[in-house]
């Protein structure tokens, strides 16, 4: 018999949402329902020449099998097409599909809901049936037949991933069948100006190319957002990888929920220091790192040699309190929801702002947690001998889906990129992606000033890229 520590380091956050809600009696029910969810990603030929088509499509895959646990299903026509975005020692598309934890299929089951990136054409009749689209700046997702599809000629790859989770958000909502909008409505953003007053559908906020890119950075907790960022930075187009020096600080292990929650997690990296794992996957992409494993606290400071800038993914809110304590010239750090009920929302904030962190998170509301123990599963551990304190500890754990994180971390990364530009910024972005069309944004009155973060230059993202160089 697992203890309740044991069972929490192996429960699949997402599938816990069946455990919370009462909907299964134990845990092995739960897992049969989440077996029972399949996706499918239907690609056409176009995506050989987009790198974020593709970043769209392995969003879709390498979120979507960490909760459709009956599989993810690919069909495309070109698998052996070269990869245009860095992804481990995979050379083609096809490759990376595999590596993610999808398979390629000839034919999509017809029940499953399908995304169609590209080109693809499939059955209309399907119940689900959603285009991921983009151009520039801007992603989004919507019904085939309500025809809608950006001209998707502006590569910006956060813009792919943007897509990518938003279209298995709706497919993860429609399967759980809590939200019955989902999958029957057009979404999307500009993550040049999120809170435009354009509609995303009309272009009018692409943004501009890419021409520098940030060159340092501090990155706090290698969790779910930690490698949600990572994620969505090493799609971006580095002239020269080497270029970008990262500091990667966690003191965790990765336990086998993270996979269900953590991008750049697979099984075999289980027991690893993330800061460690996290490093060899930066030395694949070319980054350079430097690890800091220890708790995040004030009681240390950074030099002027140090990243100026943090990104922090940590949902420790006494940490966060202090993020503005150690010398950092700016801060963006982003938060989940952790409940059956707000899994799907998301914060980002920018420090320095009007109101500080230590202000924010000092006085923030701790008691939000719901009452879950006394639901059939819990119960179910109970009468095989988890006393009540395990049981509290189980049921504590955060819900998750890896979507929240991607979607996020498109935020965040945006942010960092709209930095290096020396324009607009936000001190609050707040949402949920059960409405996602309906975020709050507050501008950051005590950003105006342009900042530099520290760049270095972008390539463009129309051509084959050196895999020797990532290697």
């Amino acid at each position: 018999m697992l203890t309740a520590e044991q069972l929490g380091n192996e429960l699949n956050r997402s599938l816990k949402l069946a455990v919370d809600s009462g909907e299964a009696s134990t845990i092995d029910e739960a897992r049969l329902i989440f077996e029972g969810y399949h996706l499918g990603v239907l690609v056409g030929p176009d995506a050989a020449t987009s790198a974020t088509k593709q970043a769209a499509l392995l969003t879709a895959v390498n979120t979507g099998r960490r909760c459709f646990l009956g599989g993810v299903e690919v069909q495309i026509g070109n698998a052996n097409a070269d990869l245009l975005l860095p992804w481990r020692d995979c050379r083609t598309i096809g490759e990376a599909i595999i590596d993610l934890g999808g398979t390629i299929s000839d034919e999509i089951g017809a029940k499953s809901p399908t995304i169609i990136i590209g080109n693809g054409d499939a059955d209309n009749g399907k119940d689900f049936l959603l285009r991921a689209t983009f151009n520039g700046w801007i992603g989004g997702v919507a019904p085939v037949e309500d025809d809608i599809r950006l001209s998707e000629i502006q590569e910006f790859t956060p813009a792919g991933v943007l897509a990518g989770a938003l279209a298995v958000s709706e497919a993860f909502q429609y399967v759980r069948g809590r939200n019955a909008l989902a999958g029957h409505r057009p979404i999307g953003l500009s993550l040049w100006k999120p809170d435009g007053k354009s509609s995303w559908v009309n272009e009018s906020d692409t943004g501009p190319e890419l021409e520098w890119l940030p060159s340092n950075c501090w990155l706090i907790g290698l969790g779910h957002l930690g490698q949600a960022y990572l994620w969505t930075l090493g799609f971006l187009p580095y002239a020269n990888p080497e270029t970008l020096q990262l500091v990667l600080q966690d003191y965790d292990e990765l336990v086998l929920a993270n996979d269900s929650t953590s991008l750049l997690t697979n099984s075999k990296m289980i027991g690893q220091k993330k800061t460690r794992a996290m490093a060899q996957w930066c030395a694949q992409r070319g980054f350079h790192t430097r690890i800091v494993e220890r708790r995040f606290a004030a009681n240390f400071e950074i030099d002027e040699e140090e990243p100026q800038v943090a990104l922090c993914g940590v949902d420790n809110q006494p940490a966060r309190a202090e993020l503005e304590d150690v010398g950092f010239a700016q801060v963006i750090e982003a938060g989940l929801g952790r409940g059956n009920e707000e899994y799907l929302a998301f914060q980002m904030h920018c420090f320095p702002a009007e109101r500080s962190a230590r202000d924010r998170w000092s006085t923030a509301d701790l008691s939000h947690f719901e009452t879950v123990s006394e639901k059939p599963a819990y119960q179910s551990l109970a009468a095989q001998g988890v006393d009540k304190c395990g049981l509290t500890i189980l049921a504590n754990r955060s819900v998750g889906a890896s979507f929240v994180g991607a979607f996020t971390s498109t935020l965040v990364i945006s942010e960092l990129l709209r930095m290096a530009q020396g324009v607009q910024r936000y001190a609050v972005i707040d949402g949920s992606l059960r409405s996602p069309e309906s975020l709050d944004f507050i501008r950051n009155a005590a950003l105006f000033d342009p900042f530099n973060p520290g760049v270095t230059a972008a390539s463009k993202q129309d051509g084959q890229i050196d895999h020797e160089l990532v290697a």
